[in-house]
């Protein structure tokens, strides 16, 4: 099985509530936990789209990542906009966390799939986007294509991205041209919470199939991407 939820938003320290966006927020890790404890068996593969753990840097980050790591499952998770912890790749490997593959500029194989992704970035056409996050949305752009040049052709490729690849206008941008151009087969995103629900886009385009896996959005409970 293939599972699929971002946006954990963790927190060991307590220090941010994610209630603001609405009363299901409360108990929200323990509704993640116990969730992935009555499905996600240990041949599974999890898929966390970012915004992992709130911690600032990665000494205090290792405590929701250990608990990650103690779950059912194999787990690749990329970076979201809030993981300021995130360090260099060998940093995170050199945690030896024994069941999770942090995904950067690399893939991941598991059976006849192979996982690439990066985090993305606001869609241009968004009123916050400025002239340096061109150089942002960019640099996603080419971090994506690096993802997906280390896998090899016979694999079915899955791209994980935290922004969701859509304008504003639910248009598909830049990331999804990016997709279509490696033949990706799906695409798991997360980021929309609350109000931002309404950006939410799913169902197949381009001949890619996408799902909205932000933990609210899917009830906190991992959503089953492929199996039976």
């Amino acid at each position: 099985m293939i599972y699929g939820i971002a946006d954990l938003h963790f927190d060991f320290s307590k220090e941010k509530p994610m209630d603001i966006f609405g009363e299901n927020w409360v108990n929200h890790e323990e509704k993640i936990i116990n969730n992935w404890l009555n499905i996600v068996k240990e041949e599974d593969l999890i898929i966390l789209p970012g915004d992992i753990s709130w911690a600032l840097k990665l000494d205090d980050a290792i405590n929701d990542l250990n608990r990650i790591d103690n779950l059912p499952g194999n787990k690749v998770m990329i970076k979201g906009n809030h993981d300021y912890w995130w360090s260099s790749l060998s940093k995170l490997n050199n945690l030896n966390l024994e069941s999770i593959f942090f995904l950067q500029n690399n893939s991941y194989i598991f059976n006849e799939f192979a996982i690439a992704g990066t985090r993305g970035w606001i869609a241009k056409d968004n009123e916050d986007f400025k002239a340096n996050d061109e150089k942002i949305f960019h640099r996603e752009l080419n971090r994506l294509r690096l993802s997906l040049d280390s896998i090899g052709d016979e694999k079915r490729k899955i791209v994980l991205i935290h922004y969701p690849p859509f304008n504003t206008n639910l248009s598909p941008n830049e990331f999804v041209d990016l997709m279509k151009e490696y033949n990706v087969e799906t695409c798991l995103y997360g980021h929309l919470h609350a109000e931002g629900h309404k950006f939410v886009v799913e169902g197949n385009m381009n001949g890619i199939s996408f799902h909205c896996v932000s933990s609210d959005y899917i009830d906190f409970m991992p959503k089953k991407i492929y199996g039976e």
